[in-house]
């Protein structure tokens, strides 16, 4: 990784320390300073409110040229989240087709919570998940539930 990725990723983590969005909170090893470890609380007007969620956030040697990969560690029932292990996340701004060095870390985080209080079904990476979220709503907000109450307490 080049000096100038590791001084961007450095005032980026400053830039997160000042104004951390509200119910998360960044782990940050300077070792290992292309590897962020995220908790995020689930935001309190979504179904995720209550429920605790470790997300790992990876930048690319090649930043900020290129997006960092933000993925969940703990299991949510959300259309913009892989149902696996790997807990890949779709968000449009992070595609490297739409992601733009100008881009900001804390505005990913603020963007992932903003997700969570209203999933883009549109946008899905789970298909069966987003048309469950479109068609059936209340049963999609009784497993997402479920699953905050059995993987995220």
């Amino acid at each position: 990784m080049s000096a100038g990725a590791k001084k961007r990723i450095m005032k980026e983590y400053g830039e997160c320390m000042k104004d951390t969005p509200s119910g998360m909170k960044i782990n940050f090893d300077e070792q290992n300073m292309t590897e962020w470890e995220i908790l995020l609380d689930g935001p309190e007007q979504s179904i995720y409110s209550g429920g605790h969620f470790k997300l790992k956030m990876t930048f690319p040697t090649e930043y900020p040229f290129k997006p960092p990969v933000v993925s969940f560690k703990t299991k949510i029932y959300h259309p913009n989240v892989s149902n696996d292990d790997k807990g890949s996340m779709c968000l449009g701004m992070l595609r490297p087709d739409e992601w733009k060095p100008p881009n900001k870390v804390v505005s990913v985080l603020r963007l992932i919570q903003t997700l969570l209080i209203e999933p883009n079904a549109d946008d899905a990476i789970e298909p069966s998940i987003a048309n469950e979220y479109k068609e059936n709503r209340k049963e999609f907000d009784k497993t997402a539930k479920d699953w905050v109450k059995r993987y995220a307490k």
